[in-house]
Parts: structure tokens; sequence; C-alpha cells
């Protein structure tokens, strides 16, 4: 089965649109944590992506019938635009089905290279089903982005280029993990042409199809993916790569959003470049790993697989890397409401650069201020700072992996309502179109009254929003039946921590 994938990936014809990017060390990372990683530039490609590479391998054996027809494909970004500029190479006709949701500039990248564009469903999952619907009706041939042998022998061709650019050890090559295509096509050829190399796949910690599927021995649907990492938000891994990953990857690491942003700190502070959150997988993976296996003078290879982000996102990027980095620490700490007790709480903290700093006067017994602050030494640090307040004996809460606090809590402070009877907390995830936020406030509204908001927007596919809902006792089940119909992501937050202390 590899010798298979070893000549198709050797004969891939993906030069003709993709570049040979480089392989370039990791100067400042590697110092950091005392091992040499080398960083394989795929957003250097034209389209800043991979993705070419398989779409164009593929489409570079349509017959000539086919290529009359035209080709169709679903995507809200890379693998789209791969399909788009291969299209444009050989002047054939490109349709691409696109959520509603998707961007506008990864839209305009796709209308740029001469592709027609349809916008369909607010998923991966609608603009597929849509995309299959039209290769019947029209009989143009659909382009997977990752189930398909000639996509995969396409992305494979980056491992081959690694090999051929590295020809020390590498003791573990670190690739990012969405369908499953990239690493299906490099694990093949890595492992026929060098299999003492380990194989490690990262996925996000909230879209982990892959671990999922190798710990369950099968392919499994996950019930829902987290959007952050967008590149890889994929319910199931395909068929064809996940026969391949099983017999070639080593080990699956998943990392947080927090560590993903860091990630992208990263590969910026060594490059000056800006990679996409599923970009810098690979990277987050590789110190997760280096920290997990205490690995030192270990020589390790990353994909940066895209850098296709819209640039408000940064915002969002730039506010988590250091907790990512775990070099900021947030947390609740509660202070008598005395005179001189702000003063005395302040002068504890007058060795660290503060980040964040919120407080509103609630009542004359206790007061609560929430803090953030910045740490030279991660968790060390954090200890010695929360064995200082106990000492101290101050009452404290972490909330450096507390969602709901650092998405919303930080950014609201801003005292307790004891008035409102019956609140009920909750955290949505809805998709960001036209009109969604409006449509998703009427229908909160037409039966219960909305006793808090908060909405952020961070340039997603997708909004965010913290919701305070009177509910009394009686009308629980009712609402249950609400919130089931209307179908959005959500979280019950009306027990956190952070709730009770800043807002209820």
């Amino acid at each position: 089965m590899l010798n298979k994938y070893v000549e198709k990936i050797e004969n891939a014809r993906v030069y003709d649109v993709a570049i040979k990017t480089p392989l370039d060390k990791m100067p400042r990372l590697s110092r950091r944590l005392n091992n040499a990683v080398w960083l394989k530039r795929e957003d250097l490609q034209p389209i800043f992506s991979f993705k070419l590479r398989g779409a164009y391998n593929r489409m570079s054996y349509l017959s000539e019938a086919e290529r009359a027809q035209g080709v169709v494909t679903a995507s809200a970004g890379n693998h789209a635009q791969g399909v788009a500029l291969a299209a444009k190479k050989m002047g054939i006709s490109a349709l691409i089905v696109m959520p509603k949701t998707t961007p506008s500039i990864k839209v305009e990248s796709v209308q740029n290279l001469g592709a027609e564009i349809a916008l369909h469903g607010n998923s991966y999952d609608d603009a597929c089903r849509y995309a299959l619907d039209i290769a019947k009706e029209q009989g143009r041939t659909f382009i997977h982005p990752y189930d398909d042998a000639e996509v995969i022998a396409g992305q494979g061709t980056i491992a081959m280029e690694i090999l051929q650019q590295y020809r020390n050890p590498i003791d573990a090559i670190f690739i990012p993990v969405g369908g499953g295509g990239l690493i299906a096509g490099m694990a093949a050829y890595i492992k026929a042409k060098r299999p003492e190399i380990k194989v490690i796949g990262v996925e996000p910690e909230d879209a982990a199809c892959l671990k999922a599927a190798l710990q369950a021995g099968e392919r499994v649907e996950l019930e829902q993916v987290g959007l952050f990492a967008d590149g890889t938000a994929v319910r199931q891994i395909g068929e064809e790569p996940f026969r391949i990953a099983r017999e070639t990857v080593d080990e699956v690491i998943t990392v947080t959003s927090d560590e993903l942003c860091a990630g992208i700190m990263d590969i910026f502070d060594d490059t000056r470049s800006i990679a996409e959150p599923s970009g810098a997988l690979a990277v987050a993976g590789v110190k997760k790993y280096i920290e997990e296996h205490n690995s030192s003078n270990k020589t390790f290879v990353v994909i940066d697989s895209g850098a296709n982000i819209n640039f408000d996102r940064l915002r969002h990027v730039a506010e988590r890397a250091e907790l990512g980095e775990r070099r900021e620490v947030l947390f609740a700490v509660t202070i008598a409401e005395t005179p001189g007790s702000f003063q005395q709480f302040c002068q504890l903290l007058a060795e660290y650069s503060i980040t964040e700093f919120n407080y509103r006067y609630a009542d004359s017994g206790d007061a609560h201020v929430f803090v953030g602050l910045q740490l030279s030494d991660g968790d060390k640090a954090r200890k010695t700072l929360f064995d200082n307040l106990t000492n101290a004996g101050y009452s404290w809460v972490n909330f450096s992996d507390n969602e709901m606090a650092k998405l919303h809590i930080r950014h609201m402070v801003g005292g307790h309502a004891p008035q409102v009877e019956d609140e009920r907390l909750y955290r949505f995830e809805f998709p960001e179109r036209p009109g969604a936020l409006l449509r998703f406030l009427t229908r909160m509204g037409e039966r219960w009254n909305i006793s808090l908001f908060h909405y952020r927007n961070h340039g997603a596919a997708y909004g965010r929003v913290l919701v305070g809902v009177q509910v009394v006792a009686g009308e629980q089940e009712e609402f249950q039946r609400f919130l089931d119909v209307l179908g959005y992501v959500y979280w019950d937050e009306t027990s956190n921590l952070a709730y009770n202390l800043f807002l209820k």
C-alpha cells in the first residue's frame, strides 16, 4: 500500500502550480525548547496554503471530457482557492460551493482566481451536499478536499521535499490534521522511506476526529467541532486517510485554542509571518510533545500549513497568546471592602506587570477583583503567586482556563444585579452572517426576558454570545425545548464561578 503511494507522490504534477517551499530552522523557538525545530513553509505557496498541491494533482488526471464539463467542490477556504487556481491554470470551469458563513476575504480570493461561487448553507456539510447535487445535475467532477487518492498523493509531496531538504536524522515530523489528506500522504511517504521517523498528528482539542477514530478503531463522527481552527474543523476523518493513518501515524496530540494562539506568536517571532490557527497546529503540538516527553537535543520538523487569516482575528490571537504560552494568569481575588484594603492588595502585586484589572463596588462586605498578570516563568511563577495570595489570607480563583471568563467576563465586569430573579446564563456560538445577531436576539426575546447580553466579534465565521435569561422553575423544560429547536451550540454557565462572583 505504501509503495503505491510513493510512486504516486514521486510522479505527482504539483509543480505546475506549487513551489518547493523552504524548510527553515526556527532559531528562537529552538533555543527556548532546547531542541532543533524546522518549519516547512507551506504558507508561502501562491494561495498561502498547501491545499493547491492535492487539488491540482487530482485535476491533472481529468480526461478531456471531464475537463469540458468542469469541476465542482465544497470548501470554506484553502481547498477552494486550490481548486480555483488549478482550474485557471488548466483553463477549465470551476464552481466552488461555500457556506454563507465564509469570511469575505476568502470569497474574494476565490473570485479573484476566476472561479464561480455559490453560497449555500451554514456549514461545510451543507455546502458539500449541495456541491454533490450539482455534480450529478451538471456532470461536473467533484474534487474532494481530502478523501481522494490523488489529493492525498499531492499533499504527500511535502514529505518528499522535507526528506530531500534535510538528510540528517529527524526524530519526528508534526502534521496538522483536519480531514486527514495531508497526514495520510506525508505519513505514507515517510514510513516507506524513513520508517524510523515518528509521524505525529496534531488536532484542535475541540475537533479531534482522527484521535477519536484511532481510539475507537473505526471512523466516528464528532457531535460538534470548534471553529477557531476553521481549516481543520472536520467532524469525521476521511475513509482513505484513516486507512493509511491507522498504519502509519505514531501519535496524535491535541492542543487548545490558547495554545494555537501561542503557536501563531512563535511563528511570527521567528519568521515575521502570521499563520492561520490551523497553520500553527504543528508548532503548538511540538511544544506540548517536548514538555510531556522532556525531550532535549532532538530534531523536529513542523508544518506551517497556511496563512489565510482575517486581519481582524488578530486581536483575539494577541489577547490569548500569552495565556497559551502560560505567561499570563487571570484570576479573581476577594478583598475586604474597607479603606486601605485595595492599596494593600495592590502592594502584593508590585513586582508583576498587570495586564487586566477590573473592579466595581457591589456591597459593603467583600469586594471581588478580576486581575490579569504577566508571568516570566510560567507554571512555577503561577504557583508562587497563588501561594503568596493564600499566605496573605486572600481567597482567590484561577480563571486562566475558564472559557467564559476569558471570552466575556474580563470585558464586562460591572457589578451585580440582585434585583434580577430566576436568571440563567448561557454561552452560545452561532453562524455569523448578516442578520444573524438580530435573529438570535429576536428569538431569545420572544418568550423570555433577556437580562444580560454580551457579544464580541472576533472576525471569525461564528458569533460568541453570553446571554442571561429569566426562566422561572416551572418553565425549565419548555426553555430546554426552545434551546433544542434553536439549534445553536451552547453551554449552560449558570453555575460558573466567574458569573457568581462578578455578575449575578
